[in-house]
């Protein structure tokens, strides 16, 4: 085969440093869009983003020649040194050290996008901790409950 192809769809979630709740309104539009740009310019595309003043997920495409690793510390490292830039009242803006990964078929990226754009609604039930334990249970991801928080 002459060519690589590939669709490796990826679903992510992370949250701000010590989940203070800093994406605020005035930032999150705003933050989504540069995250979408960053996405095209450095590792693939962004297909949905959404998330709480918390934590952020995304479904994203990765190119076949950048790694999940590689591109979550771009994104991440990109949009905080970004945020400090665009928003003077943000310097205390970060994102907590690691994430969460999991694969989806392309079957799943409808149900996938509607989870993401359902977020706000979704948190007033469920908290971050509850929602990333049935995520890694869910997928097999062994964890040490002390490290979650």
């Amino acid at each position: 085969m002459g060519h690589t192809y590939s669709n490796l769809l990826v679903h992510v979630i992370f949250s701000t440093k010590n989940r203070t709740p800093s994406i605020t309104p005035p930032i999150r539009t705003r933050l989504y869009e540069y995250l979408g740009g960053v996405a095209r310019k450095e590792f693939g595309r962004a297909l949905t983003i959404g998330g709480t003043p918390d934590h952020l997920h995304a479904l994203v495409s990765l190119n076949a020649d950048v790694s999940i690793a590689e591109a979550l510390r771009k994104w991440k490292s990109l949009s905080s040194g970004w945020v400090h830039k665009s928003f003077s009242d943000a310097q205390a803006f970060a994102w907590q050290a690691g994430y969460g990964a999991f694969s989806v078929s392309q079957s799943n990226v409808a149900a996938v996008r509607a989870y993401i754009a359902r977020q706000e609604e979704h948190h007033r039930r469920v908290t971050f901790d509850e929602e990333l334990r049935t995520f890694l249970e869910r997928h097999g991801v062994p964890y040490d409950p002390d490290h979650l928080l």
